[in-house]
């Protein structure tokens, strides 16, 4: 190669990296989320759990009156799949003790942290909203309140004697919280003040309550319902589970003779949704096949009434289901005269 020749490569070769640097300096620096493992995307849910966005008018409706009201609802702050068919017929759970929980629950999406001071206008609210809503059937639920001497049992009764007093046809069904280390005295309280139905979920089978329920005690859970019908027969008992955690069908049919051993009526299934990724994974979406094999189960063991289907949540449908209640217990009781 000539001398001529060999500038000329120099020169190709001196501009070609010469653009190799100026592409270099133009590429950003990596950011924590380029070195950061990529998210694991939540599971594709399947058909069967697909719902339509809320849009209705109803929907709207219900919505204001709770700003309104300074009311909180477990529909929302739970992001139940089910709050653009209830809020739309003006059926709203209401949440009271606050937004803030003071457990952090892995299936749970309510917030956890430090609540605010007790409201005392809240009963008011609540009774002014059954009004309002027309409401045959209120569910009232609050968050767990370990931060309060009785776990917020007065509160409770207090909503149900302002339920009471202001919407007497309207029949009150509560879901309480498992009211820890205070549980006698709180049961004691509120049976007092004579709910129609008393709730309270055991969410899960006992295996898994290190991780999913990792506040909570499995057999506390059913003493606390069988406190409930020892105190007052009359009243009616419930509680739930989801399914899709990770549990066996052979541990559903056990939490069901658990159940059915402390007397309680009712019982509901549900699949387990993940609201975060934060939040314990969706182990299977069971079908709606085998939530028809469970409810089948279920009436065999003895339950007055068993709602068990994919979107199926404590106080989904809870106005209907009270008069089949009603009804399976007068049939019951004729068969038995």
């Amino acid at each position: 190669m000539g001398s001529a020749d060999a500038g000329q490569a120099v020169a190709v070769v001196g501009r070609s990296r010469e653009r190799y640097l100026l592409w270099t300096m133009s590429l950003s620096a990596p950011t924590l989320s380029d070195l950061a493992p990529p998210a694991v995307p939540r599971r594709a849910k399947p058909d069967w759990l697909r719902v339509k966005a809320p849009t209705s008018v109803g929907f709207g409706e219900t919505k204001r009156l709770m700003r309104a009201l300074n009311l909180t609802t477990v529909c929302e702050e739970a992001a139940c799949p089910n709050i653009g068919e209830c809020w739309t017929q003006k059926h709203a759970t209401v949440m009271i003790l606050g937004d803030t929980c003071t457990r952090a629950c892995a299936f749970c999406n309510v917030k956890t942290g430090m609540p605010r001071a007790v409201d005392p206008m809240e009963p008011g609210h609540v009774a002014e909203a059954a009004g309002a809503l027309g409401l045959k059937h209120i569910v009232v639920t609050s968050v767990d309140r370990d931060d309060l001497a009785d776990g917020g049992a007065r509160q409770f009764v207090r909503v149900i004697e302002e339920l009471r007093r202001h919407a007497p046809d309207t029949t009150i069904e509560i879901l309480t919280p498992d009211f820890r280390n205070k549980a006698a005295v709180a049961v004691e309280t509120i049976v007092a003040a004579r709910p129609d139905v008393y709730n309270h979920n055991l969410e899960t089978v006992p295996r898994l309550y290190p991780t999913i329920r990792p506040g909570a005690r499995y057999y506390h859970s059913l003493r606390l319902l069988e406190q409930v019908k020892r105190l007052d027969p009359t009243i009616f008992t419930k509680s739930g589970v989801m399914v899709g955690l990770g549990e066996e069908r052979i541990e559903v049919h056990q939490v069901m003779d658990d159940m059915r051993s402390a007397d309680i009526d009712f019982l509901t299934i549900g699949q387990y949704l993940q609201p975060t990724p934060r939040h314990a994974k969706v182990a299977e979406f069971v079908t709606p096949d085998a939530f028809r094999a469970y409810a089948t189960m279920a009436r065999a063991k003895g339950f007055l009434l068993a709602a068990a289907s994919p979107l199926t949540r404590s106080s989904y449908h809870a106005g209907d289901d009270f008069e089949a209640l009603k009804a399976a217990r007068l049939a019951k009781l004729a068969l038995t005269a």
